[in-house]
């Protein structure tokens, strides 16, 4: 066998670490689905990943952001938490809300602030897990 017939498939995405003031990390959890994950999602034809971003916390929580204000973290892979046997490869951007409150929306059926001690009960994304949840 090999190597190419088990490498994972990967799923490009945007993906968002937004913080309150008390450090909590904002999750979501997509209607029908049982795991919480950064807010973002896949691109659109021609979208830079910052466009991306800014579209899908748009459409998702109703948020109002430039693409040019997002902070680029890098690129982080992980497995993916609803498509199994594929990676998710994330544009991860640090992401400042000011006073906009996120409102689920979309296919958001529920959002939650976490850090690592509050999460424990909940089914966390790897990406969200291994990199971002705040201690």
């Amino acid at each position: 066998m090999t190597t190419d017939a088990i490498a994972p498939r990967r799923i490009r995405v945007s993906a968002a670490v937004i913080t309150d003031a008390a450090g909590r990390l904002l999750l979501v959890r997509k209607a029908g689905t049982t795991a919480f994950m950064q807010p973002g999602g896949k691109p659109e034809p021609g979208e830079t990943p910052g466009e991306t971003l800014a579209r899908e916390l748009g459409e998702e929580l109703g948020l109002a952001l430039d693409p040019a204000d997002l902070e680029a973290l890098g690129e982080f892979t992980a497995t993916a938490a609803n498509e199994p046997g594929f990676d998710v490869v994330a544009d991860v951007f640090r992401v400042d809300i000011g006073d906009q409150q996120p409102v689920p929306d979309a296919e958001i059926a529920e959002l939650r602030w976490v850090t690592a001690a509050t999460a424990s009960g909940l089914e966390i994304a790897p990406l969200a897990r291994e990199f971002f949840l705040p201690a």
